[in-house]
Parts: C-alpha cells; sequence; structure tokens
C-alpha cells in the first residue's frame, strides 16, 4: 500500500461510519480498514434508533451535518416521540429500524463519497513514530500510512463470545476477534480494562402466537430525525408486540445459574447498569414476578425477531426451555442464542476534549472503546474524531461542544472528566441544562457550527436560520394578536381554563399550561389563516418557547451557581446510604469514590443533577 491517506478509520462500526463520512465530507482522502466489509453499520443489537437522549444525540449529529438520521429514517418502519406526557425537554423520537436496509443504506452513503476508500483487512497495530500515530499495519503484515488514525474498534480487542459454559473468541458472533492493538497500547503506556454486554436470542416470528402480546403500533403522526428534506415521514408502520416473563421462566432460568458465566466468575468485565441481562434482573430484582419483554421485528421483509429484554449468556436449551414458558412463545423457534461478549477498553479519562489520545498524538479513539454502550453514543463520538482529526491535520481549531451546548458536549465531559469503569449510557439526567437541548431545536443550536466546519450543507444552513427567523416573527405576531372573550372562552373551558373577561393576546393564553398553540387554531378565521402558514416544527418550537422561557433564562442562572460547588467541602465521614432521597446508584458511587467537594461530586459518572440538588439540601441542613 504505496498510497498515504489523511486519516485511516478502524472499523466500520457506527462510529466508523460517522467518523469516515465526517473527515472526507471535511476534505480529508480517508481509508477505511473492516475486517468484512459485508458487515459495515450492523445494527449488532436491538433493531432501533433514538429513545431518552439518544434520539437528541441524533438529531444533533443531524444539525452538525453526520448521516445517521438521515440513515435512520430511510431504514425505518416505525417511529414513536416517547414522553409525550412529560415536559418537551423529555420528548425522544426513537424508530425501530429495518437492520439489512440501515447498514446498505450507509454503505451506500459512504461509497458515494469519492473520498472514502476501502480495505478489508483485520488491523493488528499502529505506526507511531515520535509519539504519532502516523498509519496501521495489518494481519498482512502491510503498512498502510496516514496523517491520523481514528480507532473504533466495538467489542472486537480480543474479544470473547460466551454462552453457558461454552467460550470463544469472536467480536460478534460469526466473526473473528481482534488481536494486537491492546497490547501495543499498553505497552506504550495506556490503561486498559475489560467490559461486558450482552445480546438476546433472535426467533422465527412464524412460530410466535402474536394473539397473546399487547400490539405496540406506532405514532399516529410519525415524525422523523432528520431535519433535511431528502427523508421523509412513514406512511405505513410495522408494529412491535409487548409481552412478561412470569414466575416459571424465572424459576428455568434460575437452574442454569450455575453454568452462567456472569454468576460462576468467567466473566470479568462490568456489564451496562441500565441494560442487564435477564439473570441478572431476576437476581437483582427478585421481588418481581414478571419483566418486560419487547417483541421487535428486525425489519420489512423478514421474519426474524429481536426478544428486546432477554439479554441472556445461559446455556441455549436453558434459554430455550425458559422463553417457551413467555406468552406468546410456547412455540418459539430459536435462530440463534443470546449470549455475553468480553472485550478491551481504555478508560477515556486518557483523552482529550477532541478525543485525541494523550499519549501519541494524532491517534483518536471513538465509542466502546471509550466504555460507552449504544449505537448513537458510538455514532457521535465518531462524528467528533472524524471532525478533529481533520482538523488536527490541516491545522485548523479543534471542535468542541459545552455541556451547555449538547448533549454530545454532556457525553465527551463526561468521559474525559469523570470516566467510566462500566458502560455508559446517555440519559436525560446526566444533561443538566436539559431544557436548553432539547429535541426540536438542535438545528437551531448546531447547524451554524457544522456549517462553518464545512460539514453541513449551505441548504441545511439557510433552512435553519429561516426557522429561526420564522419562530422569531410567530413569537412577535402572537403578542400582537388578540381575541375576544367569546371567540376563546368555548376552547379554554374545554381545556378546563379559566375564561377571560378582556381581549387578551394569543401569547399570554399559550403562557398557560393547558393551551397549546393547536388549540388556537379554528378560534378565528384571520388566526387559523395565519397559523397554517407555518410548518408544525415552527408551532411546535413557538409553544414550547412561550412556556419555557422563564425555565430557560433559570438555566442560564443555574449554570452560573455550578461554577461555585469546587468550594462546597464534603464532610469524609457522610453516611450516602443514610439518605433515602438519593438515587441507588449515587448512594453506591459516592460512598466508593467519597469526592472532597461537591463540584468533584458531579463529575462521577452517575451522578445526577438531582442528586446534586439532594446532596445541597441537606448540607443546608
Amino acid at each position: 500500500m504505496t498510497e498515504t491517506y489523511d486519516i485511516i478509520v478502524v472499523g466500520g462500526g457506527h462510529a466508523g461510519c460517522e467518523a469516515a463520512h465526517a473527515a472526507a465530507t471535511m476534505g480529508s482522502k480517508v481509508l477505511m480498514v473492516t475486517m468484512n466489509m459485508n458487515t459495515i453499520a450492523q445494527m449488532s443489537c436491538n433493531p432501533a434508533m433514538g429513545g431518552v437522549a439518544k434520539g437528541q444525540i441524533l438529531k444533533e449529529i443531524d444539525a452538525l451535518g453526520g448521516m445517521s438520521a438521515v440513515i435512520s429514517d430511510k431504514s425505518m418502519i416505525q417511529f414513536r416521540m416517547l414522553n409525550k406526557s412529560k415536559g418537551p425537554a423529555m420528548w425522544s423520537p426513537r424508530s425501530q429500524n429495518d437492520r439489512m436496509r440501515f447498514a446498505e443504506e450507509w454503505r451506500l452513503a459512504l461509497e458515494r463519497n469519492t473520498n472514502v476508500d476501502f480495505w478489508q483487512e483485520m488491523v493488528t497495530g499502529i505506526i507511531v513514530e515520535n509519539d504519532k500515530a502516523c498509519g496501521v499495519i495489518t494481519g498482512m503484515g502491510l503498512e498502510i500510512r496516514s496523517k491520523a488514525v481514528v480507532l473504533t474498534s466495538g467489542t472486537f480487542l480480543n474479544g470473547i463470545i460466551h454462552i453457558g459454559e461454552k467460550q470463544f473468541g469472536g467480536g460478534r458472533t460469526g466473526e473473528k476477534a481482534s488481536t494486537g492493538i491492546t497490547e501495543q497500547l499498553v505497552h506504550l503506556g495506556f490503561e486498559a480494562g475489560r467490559m461486558k454486554t450482552g445480546t438476546p436470542p433472535r426467533v422465527d416470528g412464524r412460530s410466535l402466537d402474536w394473539s397473546k402480546m399487547e400490539e405496540q403500533k406506532g405514532d399516529d403522526e410519525p415524525e422523523k430525525f432528520s431535519f433535511r428534506p431528502e427523508t421523509e415521514p412513514l406512511i405505513k408502520q410495522k408494529s412491535c408486540y409487548i409481552t412478561y416473563t412470569n414466575p416459571e421462566v424465572h424459576d428455568i432460568l434460575a437452574t442454569g445459574f450455575d453454568k452462567s458465566p456472569m454468576f460462576n466468575g468467567r466473566i470479568q468485565g462490568i456489564g451496562p447498569r441500565y441494560c442487564p441481562s435477564i439473570e441478572d434482573k431476576i437476581n437483582r430484582f427478585s421481588e418481581r414476578n414478571r419483566h418486560q419483554i419487547f417483541v421487535e421485528p428486525e425489519g420489512w421483509n423478514t421474519v426474524e425477531i429481536y426478544v428486546n429484554g432477554f439479554s441472556t449468556s445461559l446455556p441455549e436449551d436453558i434459554q430455550m426451555k425458559a422463553m417457551r414458558k413467555i406468552a406468546g412463545f410456547e412455540n418459539a423457534k430459536m435462530f440463534r442464542p443470546g449470549y455475553a461478549i468480553e472485550y478491551d477498553y481504555f478508560p477515556p479519562t486518557q483523552l482529550n476534549h477532541t478525543l485525541e489520545t494523550q499519549p501519541i498524538e494524532q491517534l483518536y479513539f471513538a465509542g466502546q472503546i471509550n466504555g460507552t454502550t449504544g449505537y448513537e453514543e458510538a455514532a457521535c463520538q465518531g462524528l467528533l474524531a472524524g471532525i478533529n482529526a481533520h482538523q488536527k491535520i490541516w491545522g485548523k481549531d479543534a471542535f468542541n461542544l459545552m455541556r451547555s451546548e449538547a448533549y454530545i458536549g454532556v457525553l465527551i465531559d463526561d468521559l474525559i472528566n469523570k470516566g467510566t469503569d462500566e458502560p455508559y449510557r446517555m440519559f436525560t439526567s446526566r444533561a443538566e441544562h436539559r431544557i436548553l437541548l432539547r429535541q426540536d431545536n438542535a438545528d437551531l443550536r448546531l447547524t451554524r457550527k457544522g456549517y462553518e466546519l464545512g460539514l453541513a450543507t449551505k441548504e441545511s444552513f439557510n433552512q435553519s436560520k429561516q426557522k429561526e427567523k420564522d419562530i422569531n416573527s410567530l413569537l412577535n405576531d402572537l403578542k400582537q394578536k388578540k381575541v375576544e372573550p367569546r371567540e376563546v372562552n368555548p376552547m379554554l373551558e374545554s381545556k378546563g381554563s379559566a375564561a377571560i373577561h378582556v381581549k387578551s393576546s394569543v401569547f399570554q393564553l399559550m403562557k398557560r399550561p393547558q393551551i397549546h398553540i393547536s388549540d388556537m387554531f379554528n378560534i378565528t378565521e384571520p388566526l387559523t389563516e395565519y397559523l397554517n402558514k407555518y410548518e408544525n416544527s415552527i408551532l411546535t418550537s413557538t409553544d414550547i418557547q412561550i412556556k419555557y422561557q422563564d425555565y430557560i433564562d433559570k438555566e442560564y442562572k443555574l449554570a452560573e451557581k455550578m461554577l461555585n460547588l469546587e468550594n462546597v467541602k464534603l464532610n469524609k465521614e457522610l453516611d450516602f446510604f443514610n439518605m433515602p432521597s438519593l438515587s441507588s446508584e449515587a448512594r453506591e458511587k459516592l460512598s466508593k469514590m467519597r469526592p472532597d467537594t461537591l463540584g468533584q461530586a458531579t463529575r462521577i459518572s452517575g451522578i445526577s443533577p438531582s442528586d446534586i440538588s439532594v446532596l445541597m439540601v441537606y448540607l443546608g441542613k
């Protein structure tokens, strides 16, 4: 390989795809090296994108110019906006996706980018000269040179798959593990660790009795992830289903605990706290007599079903026996059993905010190698690593996002400053400024930044500017538009809101919690005609802005106050387990880490802003 690349991306998962696409779009010549080109952008776990906080991350990736939201829209089979019964800071878009179409769309997107080349082979080492990454060494001994390397190895570094008492090397079922890189990096001074994740069985949908399950349809009016006009909301959708385990299922599973690698000590890595295996759930929550199982189709034209909630590494015969006691699964046929996988990761405290490693310059880590879990968390890291690798080699300023600017900024700040000893997953509770970081305004927050980088298109930038202009125009007009009591009181009364007695502005009426902009249609014909000029996204964002402006202002003041927490000392003798208002994770982590100040406590992984508030109240007493 005589050609020298600007950037080599190692790995073709969600992080690798975003890294390669971003750097190449910005003008770098990129080589993606992957062990199997047929598994680029493979959805290794569930066939879904988005969800709580993850949907916001997808929107942010899209606003910056990344591709995950577009790919998700193009491969979507169902859409749901989660948490609509809560405030808009909690609204989180989620999709079910066609696994095969998702991978195909990503492959096509990368192939259409003329700055991306591909090479199928295992990377066994990084070329390091003068403490700088200068390329990679492959399993065949090829040396491929570059100005920077982005390592996105997923679960492949020394991966070991566990099914009951069986274990074998692999980064994913049917694929071999990657070896050599961990050993080299440890020799160069890096600290490495082990983590564990798992996946449930896949079953034949033709063998299930769907009548015994609860149908879970998509939204009546589905939306989409991308702000760009190149994708459209779904017209038809595919349903998911819900069923439950029962005591008989739990009893059968328990018979295999002595053969479970999780309980007999063969698995050393720490698993994801918020996505535990079914054996972990029935062990930790023994008081519960059932657990929810989501039955998710893998695509439009396949009978393969993902059994979400039944992740397990028990022997396959016990998996099958227990699963057939679940309602609707009495005659289930298994395509492949669930399994656990252990893999190497590198504590992310060894990184800079750009995701460049501290020991080796021009080497970037993104995805599960940094201790995260989830497609979306990996994708946004890949995006930032690709951007910053490009910026570095072309002598441009590093690109960072603050915690108050994006969930991506929260995630990276958490990883760099707090580190993690268990798979990190993003939640809305991790963001202290989440009312500022809503899914509806990601384009307003970030598209300008993406455009200035040369990643987001001019069309996207102009669209976001027009959206901002329309919202401001609508806000100002609603302050001027007045309605008579006789015109609006019937609607107010139907919503349980007090009647008005004098002519009032639409703006003031919409500040009421029960009244939304959709309620202002059909009040008067001129008002209806005026509102009809605006798209739903403009109306929704304006509605939120009117209702939450006071809270938004308070968020900025709160951010300033948080800077003072470093001065609040914590007594080393504090008994956190005697503070019932703290989350169980907070009690556990605070007792273990023993932070010196309240400021340090805020940076411990898993300590939420609400936990800090509890501590502040306790200290005040």
